[in-house]
């Protein structure tokens, strides 16, 4: 995974609330384990007309007014299904920094585990940076990982982060890479475990 230190970019605002994992990427899309290729079919159904499959000129997606590496969305992102593909589909498309008044637990663990940062802000940021953002799509939003701070229009406030996906997020690593890095520590306290039993015995 990449490493996220600090994010600072402008952002993509789609305000809708209880915005849930199948709109984020329909069940039909489900159909393979590898996390490549589901950028495409983000937000599908809002994205395409369902019947002439043409883009949807409506949709905040396909505004070339709007770009950036942050979505800053309604309150409640990520309901719904337990997908894990909606973390894929997100981060597979560019994202790397989603922002909420409020996230489903369950995707929030699942875009952690896949290096994509849940951002929860106040109710009163949240609607700031989306008044801000849309009135001015080249606003940039910034978010300090170590810091855990996110700062907008000269306003900041801070957000919670699990100290380990903190150090995993700030590092690259996923479960696996973080064991590897505590190879050495693995080694040694191996080795002491086994001069204490040999001490024993």
């Amino acid at each position: 995974m990449q490493k996220l230190t600090l994010i600072q970019s402008r952002a993509v605002p789609l305000p809708a609330e209880n915005i849930d994992t199948d709109q984020i990427i329909p069940a039909r899309f489900l159909k393979s384990i590898d996390r490549k290729g589901f950028g495409e079919n983000l937000f599908r159904d809002w994205r395409f007309n369902i019947h002439t499959g043409e883009p949807n000129a409506e949709f905040v997606l396909n505004n070339p007014g709007y770009s950036g590496e942050i979505l800053v969305a309604g309150n409640n992102f990520g309901c719904g299904s337990s997908r894990e593909h909606a973390a894929w589909s997100l981060t597979d498309y560019g994202f790397k920094v989603i922002i909420s008044s409020y996230f489903a637990d369950i995707f929030k663990g699942n875009a952690l585990n896949n290096g994509l940062l849940p951002v929860k802000v106040s109710e009163a940021f949240l609607k700031d940076i989306l008044k801000g953002i849309t009135e001015n799509p080249e606003a940039e939003i910034a978010v300090d990982v170590e810091q855990q701070s996110i700062s907008f229009n000269g306003k900041t406030e801070t957000f919670e982060l699990d100290s380990y996906k903190k150090i995993c997020l700030l590092n690259g690593y996923d479960d696996i890479d973080f064991l590897i890095s505590k190879k050495q520590a693995i080694k040694q306290f191996e080795l002491k475990t086994q001069k204490y039993e040999q001490q024993l015995f």
